[in-house]
C-alpha cells in the first residue's frame, strides 16, 4: 500500500475534529518522582502534538492506585499543576489530549505509594509478579486487601472527581483505563472477582464496577469527552482468557452503547502476526458500538490504513513508534524509516531516551481543511 488517505485525514466529530486519524497510545513512560509529571513532560507531549489524539499515560485517580515506580497521578495539587503545562503545551501546538485515568489496584507494591499505602483489589488474590520499587529493589507483589462494597463505590468516586479536575486543567477529555489487568479488569474477570456483593458474581454484575465509573464519569462531565479502553484476549498482568470473556466484552459494549461514550480503545496484542483482536470481533463490535472506534496493538501504517478502509475502526493507535518518533505523523506522510527506541529506556532514564530523539519532518502548518468521516 502506497498512500494512508485516509490514517492521515482529518476526522470531525460533533464536539472535537481531529487533524488526522492516528493516535498516541497512552504509554506509562515512569519518569514522575513522587507522581508529579517531569519538567520534561511538556515537552514530550508537545514533540508528539501532531498526532490526531494524544492519549496522555495512565494517571492514578488515588494514592494506592499509582502502582509502578515513577507513574504519575492526578490526584493532589502538584501533580495537577505539572498536567496544566502539558495540556497548555499540547494546545499550543494545535493538539488534542485526552488522560488515561487508572488505578492499578492489587497491581503494585505499597512502597510506591504515597504513604505506603496497602494494595487493594475485588478480591484477595495477588498477582504472580516482581516489581520495582525505590532504590531500584525488586519485589513480589502482595495480596491486596479485598475493598468493601463502600470502598470500591469509593474508587467509583475517585475517578469521577480526577475527571472533572482533568476538565478543569484543560484536557480535552478522559480515557478510563479498563484494560491490561488493572482494578476495573480485576473486577470484570472471575479469577480475580470472588466477590457475593453487587459487584461480584453474574457478568452484569461483574461488569458494574467499570459501568458505575462510565456512568458518573458522563454525568460529571458530558459523554463527548469520555472514552474506554479495553483489552479482552490480552491475558496481561495474570489475568489469563477466560470461558466467559467474549460475552463479558460485549455486554460491555452494549451497556456503552447506551451510555453514549465518545470512543472505545480496544487494545491488542500480535502474536505471531496475527492481533488477538479479530477481525470478527471488532465486526461484532461495530454492530453493537456507533460511537469512535480506537484500535491498538502492533499496527503499521499499511495494517492500520487496511482496518480504517474495512471500516473496522475510526482511529488507529501507537504506542512504541511515538518513542523513538516524535514525527511519527510526519514520517507516515513522507514514508520515512522509523527509529527503534531501546527498551532500556522505556520506563527509566531521565531525559535520555525520553525528549531528545531527531525531529526529521517538523509539523507542517495548521491545515483548516476538514474532511468527514
Amino acid at each position: 500500500m502506497h498512500t494512508h488517505q485516509k490514517l492521515l485525514s482529518p476526522l470531525v466529530t460533533p464536539s472535537i475534529t481531529f487533524k488526522n486519524r492516528v493516535v498516541m497510545a497512552p504509554m506509562s513512560r515512569r519518569r514522575a518522582e513522587q507522581a508529579i509529571p517531569s519538567a520534561s513532560a511538556p515537552l514530550y507531549y508537545g514533540q508528539r502534538a501532531s498526532a490526531g489524539l494524544i492519549i496522555a499515560e495512565n494517571s492514578a485517580v488515588a494514592p494506592n492506585g499509582v502502582g509502578y515506580l515513577n507513574a504519575p497521578g492526578i490526584y493532589n495539587a502538584p501533580q495537577k499543576a505539572a498536567w496544566k503545562k502539558v495540556v497548555d503545551e499540547v494546545h499550543a501546538r494545535d493538539g488534542k489530549i485526552f488522560v488515561q485515568l487508572v488505578h492499578t489496584g492489587r497491581i503494585g507494591h505499597a512502597l510506591n505509594h504515597e504513604g505506603h499505602l496497602p494494595l487493594v483489589g475485588a478480591s484477595s488474590l495477588k498477582a504472580a509478579d516482581i516489581i520495582r520499587t525505590p532504590n531500584n529493589e525488586h519485589h513480589p507483589m502482595p495480596e491486596p486487601e479485598v475493598l468493601t462494597t463502600e470502598g470500591a463505590a469509593a474508587l467509583v468516586d475517585a475517578h469521577i472527581q480526577a475527571s472533572i479536575a482533568a476538565m478543569d486543567l484543560g484536557f480535552d477529555g478522559v480515557e478510563i483505563h479498563g484494560a491490561h489487568g488493572f482494578l476495573p479488569a480485576q473486577f470484570l474477570h472471575p479469577a480475580t472477582n470472588q466477590r457475593t456483593d453487587r459487584y461480584g458474581g453474574s457478568i452484569a454484575n461483574r461488569s458494574r464496577f467499570l459501568l458505575d465509573i462510565m456512568e458518573g464519569v458522563t454525568a460529571a462531565i458530558g459523554k463527548e469527552h469520555t472514552g474506554v479502553r479495553l483489552s479482552p484476549f490480552v491475558g496481561i498482568n495474570d489475568l489469563p482468557t477466560y470461558p466467559e470473556e467474549t460475552a463479558t466484552h460485549l455486554y460491555l459494549t452494549t451497556a456503552l452503547q447506551q451510555l453514549g461514550i465518545f470512543y472505545i480503545h480496544l487494545s491488542g496484542m500480535p502474536v505471531n502476526g496475527v492481533s488477538t483482536i479479530s477481525a470478527d470481533y471488532l465486526r461484532e463490535v461495530r454492530q453493537r458500538f456507533k460511537q469512535l472506534l480506537i484500535v491498538a496493538g502492533g499496527y503499521t501504517a499499511d495494517s492500520g490504513e487496511a482496518l480504517l478502509q474495512a471500516g473496522l475502526a475510526d482511529m488507529i493507535a501507537y504506542g512504541k513508534p511515538f518513542i523513538a518518533n516524535p514525527d511519527l505523523v510526519e514520517k507516515f506522510r513522507h514514508h520515512t524509516p522509523l527509529a527503534v527506541a531501546d527498551p532500556g529506556i522505556f520506563y527509566e532514564g531521565g531525559d535520555t531516551g525520553y525528549i531528545d530523539f531527531p525531529i526529521i519532518h517538523p509539523q507542517p502548518e495548521i491545515n483548516t481543511v476538514a474532511i468527514n468521516s
